[in-house]
């Protein structure tokens, strides 16, 4: 990945809406199929989509209704890494993976987060939160160890 591509970050508002984790999955996709592997890319999208997704099932809303979703690609020693950052109003309890059963049918969004970062966290100020995770691929195509 050349010096300009590592730096490049992008910014994108979606409704705080089902629709808005679609909206989000494709401008991703435009952005950095041209910059990523496929399997880093796969990752990547996966990731900003269930974050998307408890924002809309689990936070408020920004003023406006929408969400935000950023992401930029960070300088990585062997291979590739992405920056996610999903921001929202907030919820009442800090995001965190939990428990589910086998049969249920919903639930697994931060243990799929938790499986494809190297590391993630949340961030709470005044205005909201915002959850982010970093993707990434060694140049041999394995995942590095978690952070």
């Amino acid at each position: 990945m050349s010096a300009l591509a590592r730096r490049r970050s992008w910014c994108v508002v979606v409704p705080h809406h089902p629709r808005g984790a679609r909206i989000a999955r494709q401008r991703l996709t435009t952005e950095l199929r041209p910059l990523l592997n496929p399997e880093l890319l796969a990752d990547t999208v996966a990731v900003a989509a269930e974050l998307v997704g408890n924002a809309v099932s689990h936070a408020s809303a920004l003023p406006g209704g929408v969400i935000r979703l950023a992401w930029r690609l960070l300088p990585a020693d062997s291979g590739q890494l992405v920056e996610v950052r999903v921001t929202d109003g907030g919820a009442a309890d800090e995001p965190a993976p939990r428990p589910v059963r086998a049969d249920a049918l919903d639930g697994r969004g931060l243990l799929i987060v938790a499986a494809l970062a190297v590391r993630w966290g949340v961030e709470r100020d005044g205005l909201g939160q915002c959850v982010w995770a970093e993707i990434g691929h060694a140049a041999n195509g394995n995942q590095p160890a978690t952070a």
